[in-house]
């Protein structure tokens, strides 16, 4: 084989396999296909010239190594590393969310210990902080009736979602353990984050969903609303 055609091979090659990388939906296979196709390039234009073309080389590695430094933050964010160890605890509650949405979901709120009774929802007004419930009943007034709701729910997402008032008044008692989010802070890391969004969305539904099931279970519909805030 000739010399004159060794680079040929190399920028073919790196132009087939960036190719391919950009056909690919997974992030992590595309990062590391663009990393082999920079490889080839950086070879490229070391045997190209007579002297390595030096300023394309050092331009190449440094698109190598924000693409390499960006695959680690991914993996980091896929892993469970990426969970805080205190609030490791309650992740399968909220495993729907892969460990990176959930650390910033945590992140932008506050866990507490209620050292009083407390008011979470009034109906009729504005729906300012989304809760879950990780320990305690809520009582809950709707249209003259009150009623027990489980823990492990979500109080306030309708209002959330839709922005409109709080449809219930809601009540935790004293030791009952909530997470909170301020509304306006979690709406704008939402809008922010496309993906963040999709993934707090599909949270919420499937609390919505298990809270649709339990009102339409026997026995159970004149004491477990569909929703409640």
């Amino acid at each position: 084989m000739s010399l004159n055609v060794v680079p040929d091979y190399l920028v073919a090659c790196a132009g087939f396999i960036y190719i391919v990388a950009f056909l690919i939906i997974n992030q992590i296979v595309l990062r590391c296909m663009l990393l082999v196709g920079s490889a080839f390039y950086v070879a490229y234009y070391a045997v190209v010239a007579g002297e390595p073309l030096w300023m394309a080389i050092f331009t190449n590695i440094g698109i190598s190594t924000a693409n390499f430094l960006g695959l680690l933050i991914l993996i980091f964010s896929r892993s469970r590393l990426a969970i805080p160890k205190e609030h490791s605890d309650i992740y399968p509650v909220f495993s729907l969310l892969p460990p990176g949405d959930f650390r910033t979901l945590i992140r932008l709120g506050r866990r507490r210990v209620l050292n009083e009774d407390a008011v979470l929802t009034r109906d009729g007004a504005p729906v300012d902080t989304l809760y879950f419930v990780l320990r305690g009943e809520v009582v809950a007034e709707k249209r003259g009736e009150t009623f027990m709701l489980p823990e492990r729910i979500f109080i306030g997402e309708v209002g959330y979602l839709t922005r409109d008032g709080a449809s219930a008044t809601t009540r935790l008692a004293k030791g009952g353990e909530v997470l909170e989010w301020d509304v306006a802070r979690l709406r704008a890391k939402a809008k922010q984050s496309a993906r963040f969004n999709l993934a707090l969305d599909a949270l919420i539904s499937k609390d919505l969903a298990a809270k649709v099931s339990r009102a339409g279970a026997p026995g159970k519909g004149d004491t477990a609303p569909v929703s409640v805030a």
